[in-house]
């Protein structure tokens, strides 16, 4: 357990951060699962529209450390073959 006033201010901040971030995760799969229904349900129009909604979701949590550029654009990439392929 943290002892001096620093490490309490640390744990304080982490745990506030791990929220945030567990909130953030949660949304960005939220959206991506929206796309994905679209998709199965074969609306492309619905899919196309849940998915101008996710990019910038998606975006956002690459920027901000979230979750890694590579996986944002891996994930952008691979909606957007599945609608094309509709």
């Amino acid at each position: 357990m943290a002892n001096s006033p620093q490490a309490k201010k640390r744990a304080r901040q982490a745990e506030t951060r791990r929220l945030h971030n567990s909130s953030q995760r949660s949304t960005l799969r939220t959206e991506i699962k929206k796309v994905v229904s679209a998709i199965e349900s074969g609306d492309k129009s619905n899919a196309e529209a849940a998915y101008k909604v996710a990019v910038p979701v998606i975006d956002r949590a690459a920027c901000k450390g979230l979750i890694h550029q590579n996986k944002a654009a891996r994930h952008k990439s691979r909606l957007n073959k599945h609608i094309h392929a509709m």
